[in-house]
């Protein structure tokens, strides 16, 4: 489904949001991470596809591959460990940077403990990052996160505490024990009160969108479908760009599933609301049911359309660009990875549709991949196929057309 934003506006970024976000604390990200050798983050490459892009009638499709962001497998590893490192620095501004990223300070820190709710992929890099500084984590699970899922983030140390319930009972939860016990909540989630942390979470996602400009050639992409969720990956990346690009910037498409619709709603409601489905979906990572508020504050008006698309729609996609074609390499895409091109499949069964959104033969349209297989075993279920064959195919695909 498709919903045209009825607050949309085409203005300069305003400076209170730049207050928050903006490309100078991106610059310095980046800093930090080029020093911190245990939690090393490279460049993701960007593939264009031009099977896909033929097949939806565009000029040029691309994929940012954030599945090779790091060992963690998703864009969260980008989030979460700044976003702890500068919580470090504002409780001990005193620290020498360099020193608490050579984790010169764990003695210091073994007895501070941070906690997170999780789908997976955040709390995974949150306890990976904690793990490295030396802090104490512990990360709060729901029902419906999965025990491969759970065993990923208790590989670095992290305590697993268990709920009833959806992510949003679980990021109660987190919030409950942090203030029982004292501890940090390291979130992508804001709330009142807690907006500092979040703001770091969705600022060190600026990352992904500073890369993709600084690669970009003369001819600008017009259109960027991002991942809905909590609504952080689309604000830090859209804020990136809307900074850089004013009034140029290209169109933004947010896509979510159809059951967890928060973004959605928000976009009727004027404000950060709840989603009105069931919130469960097999896109683990944007099964969230309220919006943040903060997060809403960046989208509101920048947003030109939003979307739902179905597990189903991204199952069909997860196995479309893990089969590739004779022209388009085979990508390893997790569930929630693949929201945009589900977005465009469904689009592409009402031409008209598309062409009033200027996705037509000189549309330049550029997707985020968020994650790879993050959960093996579900990938190889849903794909029918495991990750393993799918890079082995990618390589092979690679050395013949490299000929």
């Amino acid at each position: 489904m498709l919903l045209a934003n009825p607050r949309l506006q085409y203005q300069a970024y305003p400076t209170e949001l730049a207050a928050l976000m903006n490309s100078e604390q991106e610059r310095l990200n980046r800093q930090y991470w080029a020093a911190w050798d245990d939690m090393a983050v490279m460049p993701t490459p960007v593939y264009d596809l031009p099977d896909v892009a033929q097949d939806l009638g565009i000029a040029r499709f691309s994929v940012k591959d954030e599945s090779v962001r790091s060992p963690l497998g998703s864009f969260k590893a980008l989030g979460a460990p700044i976003a702890l490192l500068r919580h470090v620095l504002r409780l001990h501004p005193e620290w020498e940077v360099a020193q608490v990223l050579a984790g010169r300070y764990r003695a210091q820190l073994q007895a501070h403990t941070v906690i997170s709710a999780t789908d997976g992929n955040h709390g995974r890099a949150l306890a990976a990052a904690a793990q490295a500084l030396g802090c104490r984590c512990v990360i709060v699970l729901h029902a419906h996160v999965s025990a491969e899922r759970e065993a990923a983030i208790a590989a670095y140390g992290a305590e697993i505490v268990r709920i009833v319930g959806n992510y949003d009972d679980s990021v109660l939860e987190a919030a409950r024990l942090a203030q029982a016990h004292g501890w940090q909540v390291i979130s992508d989630t804001s709330y009142d009160g807690y907006e500092a942390v979040p703001r770091d979470v969705m600022q060190g996602y600026a990352t992904i969108a500073a890369e993709v400009l600084a690669e970009q050639n003369a001819q600008p992409y017009t259109h960027v479908l991002l991942q809905g969720g909590v609504g952080g990956l689309a604000a830090g990346v859209l804020a990136y760009w809307w900074e850089r690009c004013g009034e140029e910037r290209p169109q933004f498409i947010v896509v979510e599933p159809e059951q967890a619709d928060c973004l959605w709603q928000s976009a009727l409601q004027g404000q950060a609301s709840m989603a009105q489905g069931s919130v469960d979906s097999i896109m683990a990572g944007l099964a969230c049911g309220a919006a943040s508020p903060l997060a809403w504050r960046f989208l509101a008006a920048s947003v030109d359309y939003f979307m739902t698309v179905s597990d189903a729609e991204a199952i069909a996609a997860m196995r479309q660009l893990a089969r590739g074609s004779e022209r388009d390499m085979p990508l390893l895409a997790g569930e929630s990875g693949v929201a945009g091109l589900a977005a465009l499949n469904q689009l592409a069964a009402n031409r008209a549709q598309m062409q009033a959104m200027g996705l037509d033969a000189q549309a330049r349209v550029l997707m985020i991949n968020s994650e790879g297989a993050t959960a093996p075993s579900v990938y190889a279920e849903v794909v029918g196929e495991r990750a393993e064959s799918v890079l082995a195919r990618q390589q092979q695909w690679l050395q013949e057309h490299s000929r």
